[in-house]
C-alpha cells in the first residue's frame, strides 16, 4: 500500500486539481437545416457538413 512521505498542502492538491473542471459541450450548427448537434456527430436528421448522411434521399411528395 502506497504511503505518501509528507501531507500534500491545499495549495498543492489545488494546482493537481485545477484541470478537472467540467466544460460545456461543444455545439455546432449545421448550415443546410440549421439544427445543433455535437461537433464531429452528424444531425438528428442525417445531415453531416451539409450533405445527408442517412435518411430518406427523396421527397414524401413523390410518393
Amino acid at each position: 500500500m502506497a504511503v505518501q512521505k509528507s501531507k500534500v498542502t491545499r495549495s498543492r492538491r489545488g494546482q493537481r486539481r485545477s484541470h478537472d473542471a467540467l466544460t460545456s459541450k461543444a455545439l455546432s450548427q449545421d448550415p443546410i437545416t440549421g439544427e445543433m448537434h455535437l461537433r464531429h456527430h452528424m444531425t438528428p436528421e442525417g445531415y453531416f457538413k451539409g450533405r445527408l448522411i442517412v435518411g430518406k434521399a427523396y421527397n414524401e411528395e413523390d410518393l
